[in-house]
């Protein structure tokens, strides 16, 4: 995101100059302190003008960069200055110690952008695109560049939700694990987490490693509308990839198959090729999710350790578990809406439904903030502020039921937004149902605005799931 500067009282221009005290450091600061006299000229642009220039026309040079490729025999050639560089790159320092002729050696990739990255040791700037960024964070690391891969690693973090013709998250999380980046690496893999769907559908999606995948499968989190999406998804990765069996087999058990109806899973064991080939692996879960299917979850939980992520739902989108909510101008009033869901994944529980109550307050206050009378004479109370309330969100069941033993409900609320044109989920809360409400819900969006980050066309974009989780009441004696 790129920040706004907007006028500042006392601020003079002409020709890049500009008087005023606003950005000084520190030590000028103190010059200027209690003399209302005191200004700054400021010509930072005019020297970063001539500094470009500089490079540009090789004035005062007194060092040659040699970029070469294996691709080509021609050598871009790069009229420097050794103390520039030496500044920005204590690579450069130790190379050019000694000589004023360095011939470098670099792939297509980053040769492509080398030019950008000197320009970016003259000026302190660079712009970029997607397909642009692991090569330049490349030069970066390379010639420990600090700032910059900061900045290009900073990029990647806030540009995944970007749209690109063959994908790039998958890419980026690929490249983070190489170069050790743990926070970008944690990013990614919550970005395709919670959109898991969109990528499911992309060219992206068959350049997942096995790693990554592995990793997925493993996670309860991951947003789609179904378990058998995310199957269909799997079975066309193993056509495509053939992996060797064990790896197959591998990705096959982490499938979540009792979240799958009997109906659907019967004709994957008659029509999916993958499932034939690999039957054996997976036959023992399969027979356990129809037994899964074919009982009470009450009676399978007395035989059955159900506390596995084989019985835990992810967060599916289908209408049997929960629903969207759009709530138009948020900040007005309090809101609230009801909807059903199944009590469980269970075919033995296919015809019963539970009631959910929603209620939304945008400007909640808690009790330590709420305005209390005083005791003294003049009996004055502390005004409260609308922006001191906070969005509340409550939900809970319309009614209860012998159903409900031995289950529990998890709520998780996904927060819809826009990023780069495409509608996708920044945030997902989960409370369970001891707690009817999440503490930090929307702790930090500021919905009184209508361009706030949160909104969409000034709506607040909800979709909640309710996710049932078996408990084992007996603990069957191995």
């Amino acid at each position: 995101m790129l920040g706004q500067w907007g006028p500042h009282p006392g601020v003079w221009g002409s020709r890049g100059a500009a008087l005023g005290r606003s950005h000084l450091p520190p030590a000028q600061k103190a010059d200027l302190s209690g003399d209302a006299s005191a200004a700054t000229i400021n010509h930072s642009l005019t020297l970063l003008q001539r500094l470009q220039e500089l490079l540009q026309n090789g004035n005062g040079s007194d060092s040659v960069l040699r970029v070469r490729t294996a691709a080509s025999d021609e050598a871009k050639v790069f009229h420097t200055h050794q103390l520039l560089l030496s500044l920005q790159s204590e690579v450069f320092e130790s190379l050019l110690r000694n000589q004023s002729v360095v011939t470098l050696h670099e792939p297509p990739e980053t040769a492509a952008l080398f030019e950008k990255f000197i320009r970016y040791l003259y000026c302190g700037g660079v712009s970029i695109l997607l397909h642009q960024a692991i090569p330049m964070h490349q030069l970066a690391s390379k010639y420990r560049v600090w700032g910059l891969q900061r900045g290009v690693a900073d990029y990647m973090k806030t540009h995944l939700a970007s749209e690109s013709s063959q994908g790039h998250v998958v890419g980026w999380y690929h490249y983070a694990v190489r170069v050790g980046d743990a926070a970008l690496q944690e990013t990614c893999l919550q970005f395709l987490a919670w959109n898991l769907s969109a990528v499911l559908g992309s060219a992206e999606w068959g350049s997942v490693s096995v790693e990554l995948l592995l990793l997925l499968l493993e996670r309860s989190d991951l947003v789609l509308h179904s378990e058998l999406e995310l199957y269909t998804a799997v079975e066309g990765w193993l056509s495509r990839r053939q992996p060797e069996a064990p790896v197959a087999e591998r990705v096959l058990r982490a499938i979540r198959y009792p979240m799958i109806a009997p109906s659907q899973l019967f004709r994957l064991q008659a029509q999916s090729a993958v499932l034939a080939r690999h039957y054996g692996a997976v036959q023992d879960l399969l027979f356990q999710a129809f037994q899964f299917h074919a009982a009470s979850p009450l009676h399978f939980a007395k035989y059955f350790d159900v506390n596995c992520s084989m019985f835990l739902p992810r967060n599916y989108l289908a209408p049997s578990w929960g629903s969207q909510w759009v709530i138009n101008n948020p900040a007005r009033d309090d809101r609230s809406t009801s909807f059903q869901t199944q009590l469980g994944p269970s075919s033995h529980d296919a015809g019963k439904r539970v009631t959910w109550n929603v209620l939304f307050s945008p400007r909640w206050l808690p009790v330590s903030l709420r305005p209390v009378y005083s005791d003294s004479a003049s009996g004055a109370v502390q005004p409260v502020r609308i922006e001191d309330g906070r969005p509340r969100l409550v939900i809970t069941p319309a009614m209860s039921s012998p159903d409900f033993a031995g289950v529990s409900f998890q709520k998780t609320v996904l927060v819809g937004v826009r990023q780069q044109g495409r509608v996708l989920v920044k945030h997902a809360y989960s409370f369970h149902q001891s707690s009817e409400e999440v503490a930090d819900f929307l702790a930090h969006a500021d919905l009184q605005k209508r361009t706030s980050e949160y909104l969409i066309d000034n709506s607040l974009h909800l979709h909640i799931i309710i996710k049932p989780i078996y408990h084992s009441l007996i603990k069957v004696k191995k």
